[in-house]
């Protein structure tokens, strides 16, 4: 007798029963994939314009070659994932950088940045890591996504003055045959949330009031406030279902790979403040 047999002969009112319930999904999952032979998917979450005002002031934002093309690849239990970022990303800091700022002028490298006129700052957006959970390390629950940005600031001389980091979170139920939908979802969430934390967080950092009153970005300045620049982590996310609702689901624990943490019943994480990166000079 196979071991999917035993299980299903098990009083389905019972522990087994649950775990056969739970079981069944994630090799539906693992199967899928199994099939396709890799999982491939391109995630573009559309955000609508903010509601925000315009901080009044001109600046630069830089999305270099590499950024716009960036692809995530990895090998997991023989089955090739690819996400390819760079696109989504793209389109998402052209828009929330047009909702924060009153004017902004898009550049492909510091060097053209650094030629422009009257511009404020430089703005330098970089995905600094990207790592995700799948349903076969949640028992068939859910997938979740962690994306850790990093965006160095400039002066408009093309000077080093800043760095800020933020990260973004996002989960999806694992939900039918497919494993590339919940990640698309999952990632889209995340990306989503990070966007509404750099709106809604920027103008009260330091460097986003010193913008506010249309003053340059320098190094001396960005020096001085370095130690309260942080953008906190406000996680935006999908829901789960409530774990208290049946007392047998254990919290699975997360791979030491990814930074997600297990969502709660009510869809968010845990806060957690990244720490703002070293002074660059």
């Amino acid at each position: 007798m196979s071991v999917t047999r035993a299980i299903v002969g098990t009083d389905s009112g019972g522990a087994l029963g649950w775990r056969a319930g739970r079981l069944f999904p994630m090799l539906a999952v693992l199967a899928a994939v199994a099939a396709c032979g890799g999982v491939s998917i391109r995630p573009e979450p559309l955000i609508p314009k903010a509601l925000v005002q315009p901080i009044p002031a001109d600046v630069g934002l830089i999305i270099p070659a590499d950024m716009r093309h960036y692809t995530h690849k990895e090998t997991r239990w023989g089955v090739d994932w690819e996400v390819a970022l760079g696109p989504g990303h793209t389109r998402i800091m052209q828009d929330v950088f047009k909702d924060c700022f009153r004017h902004v002028q898009e550049f492909n490298d510091i060097e053209s940045a650094r030629a422009a006129k009257d511009l404020k700052v430089l703005f330098e957006p970089r995905i600094d890591q990207y790592s995700f959970v799948t349903a076969r390390e949640t028992q068939g629950r859910y997938y979740a996504v962690t994306i850790r940005y990093r965006i160095d600031l400039y002066t408009p001389q093309g000077d080093k003055a800043d760095t800020l980091t933020l990260t973004g979170y996002g989960t999806a139920l694992a939900t039918g045959m497919s494993s590339s939908a919940p990640l698309a979802r999952a990632s889209a969430a995340a990306m989503r949330g990070a966007a509404a934390k750099f709106l809604v967080q920027f103008p009260d950092l330091p460097v986003g009031q010193q913008l506010a009153r249309n003053e340059a970005v320098t190094v001396e300045k960005a020096a001085a406030t370095a130690e309260n620049t942080q953008i906190e982590a406000v996680p935006i996310e999908d829901p789960v279902p409530d774990a208290a609702a049946n007392p047998a689901v254990q919290t699975p624990a997360a791979p030491p790979t990814t930074a997600a943490p297990e969502p709660s019943s009510s869809g968010a994480t845990p806060d957690t403040t990244p720490e703002k990166s070293p002074q660059s000079r």
